[in-house]
């Protein structure tokens, strides 16, 4: 297929989608996997035993072989992808990270690609998966060094994949490229689902509904709105939007400044099947928590 062809499929998809959602008015809220307790805002008084492990997208295959701590507001956990990405992490900093998600039911833990065997060891025994960030955070590197490092990290243990589109590419038009670059890493991922981190504080809308388009096209399983390292984050209204043009065809992952059980719940209402975050433990503790993703 030519580059003008894909462009052309891409403009007359986009522009329908666009045309859809104008007749039906804002990105309406969704409906979370989970159901929040109506006191779970406040700490100490959610009971997590009765909602920990209910049916949901995570849920159905988080926790470990021991017994799982009640959070206040544990009912998020088994939608958590516990994230720690700064690049000067230690392996003791990492030991916490994967312990943290044991004792909570975190869905993952999320880390660079060179921590995966490390945490994929420290998990080991438990149903609780590491999963590799690549092309991160800028998007920038080519299909191939995506794919190669994609297959590395699967090799040292990955469970899921989180791509970071090209941006560059996507904002120049070139649909090609950039649905080539998402489904070199699909293909290299084989049965390992894919999310897409689109950077949606990069994105006009119209743009953020073709990355959501070209993902689909592509064979990932998500859509994830942000790295955290560009500014911006995950907003109820991407959410929603993301949701809207995906349907019910892939996951969407929200990521970057969600920090408390209110951020948690407001995404999954827009529709949020997975949240990145490193303020996990503060999360289902219903605690405010500071500092980035």
């Amino acid at each position: 297929m030519k580059d003008s062809d894909v462009d052309r499929i891409v403009d007359l998809i986009t522009q329908r989608v666009q045309a859809e959602l104008s007749r039906s008015g804002p990105p309406a809220s969704h409906a979370g996997p989970v159901a929040p307790c109506a006191t779970c805002a406040v700490a100490g008084k959610c009971d997590a035993k009765t909602v920990i492990g209910a049916v949901n997208l995570g849920a159905k295959r988080v926790g470990t072989n021991g017994p799982v701590e009640a959070a206040p507001c544990g009912h998020v956990a088994p939608l958590i992808d516990h994230t720690l990405l700064k690049p000067e992490a230690t392996k003791d900093e990492l030991k916490v990270l994967c312990d943290e998600a044991k004792r909570f039911g975190f869905a993952t833990v999320c880390v660079n690609s060179s921590n995966v065997r490390y945490c994929a060891g420290q998990l080991a025994g438990t149903n609780v998966k590491a999963i590799a960030v690549v092309g991160f955070p800028l998007g920038a590197a080519t299909p191939g060094a995506k794919a190669f490092e994609t297959r590395e990290a699967i090799r040292a243990g990955a469970a899921e994949i989180d791509t970071v589109i090209n941006i560059g590419a996507l904002k120049s038009r070139d649909h090609k490229y950039v649905l080539d670059d998402i489904k070199a890493v699909v293909d290299a991922a084989g049965r390992v689902p894919v999310k897409v981190i689109i950077e949606t504080s990069k994105l006009s809308d119209a743009e953020k509904v073709m990355a959501c388009t070209l993902s689909v096209a592509a064979g990932a399983a998500f859509v994830k709105t942000s790295t955290g390292f560009a500014g911006g984050g995950a907003t109820p209204e991407d959410v929603a939007l993301m949701r809207d043009v995906v349907g019910d065809a892939l996951g969407v992952k929200a990521s970057g400044g969600v920090r408390t059980i209110e951020d948690a719940n407001k995404v999954i209402a827009a529709g949020a099947t997975r949240i990145g975050a490193s303020s996990s433990v503060a999360i289902v503790q219903c605690k405010t928590a500071k500092g980035n993703y």
